[in-house]
């Protein structure tokens, strides 16, 4: 399939979608958040493979996908077919990333970060408090019936989501982030088999990286108590929590960099506080648009970096990150 035919494919599949800041909006039917337990519990216990798009501000990215279930948990294995080659093994939250360029592999958990179709986290009661959930219709995607949902945020400070679920499985087959009334992303698969036997092989690095050598960087975590860190959020926005406190070393950072990781049950925003080192370039304050629903915000305090980075609109990151402040 070609990319002009995959592109119009996206828009012919999304329908218009309204978001009504939502102040009066009733609470998600029973049977609308049921569809949201299917489609949170779907990759988890399913196997499935297939290639998926994504597409955003004009760009479009193709990747493979490999996802098997057994008594050991879950195993993954997704590959970007387009621009610079990457690979990422994932057995349960171990993951691995190859870049076959520069021969080198990062190992890091998971943590937050959120692959498609895997987008909900296990835990998804509070989506309703933020997101009144509606169930629209029944549509034919990638010659599957799916039932398609509408997350509308209950205020300005979050994305709108549009969902389209396998009625058989309850895997997520297409994703649409919305800004108003303006698609920022969309995800979807262009083809797909479910529950199908998966090689044990088409999880494992091909034979070129287990011969060559690679350079292997592990990004360690440290999990610290409640308020261990130095910094506290002042004003923290209606329906976001604390997820995590940790510190963190990251890719191309000299030092360990402090993390903490908010969510409103659907959206991750992380806040990364690292120290101004004397002989590194200034940072350069304000917003800085990443593709995508991802937006960053960064402002320095005293002799400290902050970087707000998560999937919300910029307001909703820039109030955030201009919360943050030294314990008393």
């Amino acid at each position: 399939m070609t990319s002009r035919k995959i592109i119009t494919l996206f828009f012919l599949l999304t329908f218009g979608f309204q978001v009504a800041l939502a102040q009066e909006l009733p609470r998600s039917s029973e049977s609308a958040l049921g569809w949201l337990k299917k489609m949170a519990d779907a990759p988890r216990q399913r196997n499935y493979s297939g290639i998926f798009v994504y597409y955003a501000d004009g760009h479009m990215e193709t990747s493979r996908m490999v996802h098997k279930v057994d008594k050991a948990g879950e195993h993954e294995r997704i590959e970007v077919l387009d621009g610079i080659p990457r690979v990422v093994f994932r057995n349960n939250d171990e993951m691995k990333c190859y870049l076959p360029d520069s021969k080198k592999i990062y190992t890091e958990k998971r943590w937050f970060r959120k692959f498609f179709p895997n987008l909900l986290p296990s835990s998804y009661e509070r989506i309703d408090n933020n997101y009144y959930v509606k169930e629209i219709k029944r549509e034919r995607i990638s010659g599957r019936e799916c039932q398609v949902l509408s997350l509308i945020p209950r205020d300005s400070l979050r994305y709108g989501h549009q969902f389209w679920i396998d009625t058989k499985t309850g895997l997520l087959i297409k994703v649409a982030v919305f800004d108003a009334s303006e698609i920022v992303e969309q995800f979807a698969f262009v083809q797909l088999e479910i529950d199908g036997e998966i090689p044990a092989d088409l999880l494992k690095p091909d034979q070129s990286m287990i011969k060559e050598e690679w350079k292997v960087t592990n990004l360690a975590t440290s999990i610290l108590r409640e308020n261990e860190l130095k910094w506290q959020i002042r004003n923290l926005p209606a329906g976001f929590t604390k997820l995590v406190e940790m510190k963190r070393n990251l890719i191309e950072k000299s030092v360990l960099v402090d993390h903490i990781a908010l969510s409103d049950g659907l959206a991750t925003i992380s806040i990364f506080i690292e120290p101004i080192l004397k002989d590194a370039p200034a940072p350069v304050p304000g917003f800085f648009t990443s593709r995508g629903a991802i937006n960053i915000y960064i402002r320095t305090l005293g002799d400290n970096k902050i970087t707000t980075v998560g999937e919300a609109p910029l307001e909703t990151i820039k109030l955030i990150g201009d919360s943050v402040s030294r314990q008393n």
